[in-house]
């Protein structure tokens, strides 16, 4: 069932590792090496996004390992959502 008004954030639309074949949807430049879910929740929540976690989900081109998803309001392009949290990352870490 979809959540009106919500994007949903995978660790590999950031992941700097994966390709866009992958499932990478931002510039190599813009994302960030093996991001965390509480990493992104953390951004989105600093981005007033109001994040959901959940980490049972599997991203579906790889079906097979758990890495969750971060449901976040929809308020710009998911583009847009997945570069603001990237940078948002990269700046809490000190990159």
């Amino acid at each position: 069932m979809r959540d009106e008004g919500k994007l949903v954030i995978w660790p590999a639309s950031i992941d700097r590792a994966r390709t866009r074949h992958e499932g990478r949807i931002i510039s190599r430049k813009s994302s960030v090496q093996d991001p965390k879910l509480d990493e992104i929740s953390k951004a989105a929540q600093s981005l007033g996004l109001n994040p959901r976690v959940e980490d049972d989900k599997a991203y579906p081109r790889s079906w097979w390992e758990k890495s969750g998803r971060v449901m976040v309001d929809k308020t710009a392009s998911k583009n847009t959502i997945a570069r603001n949290i990237a940078k948002t990352i990269k700046k809490d870490r000190g990159n």
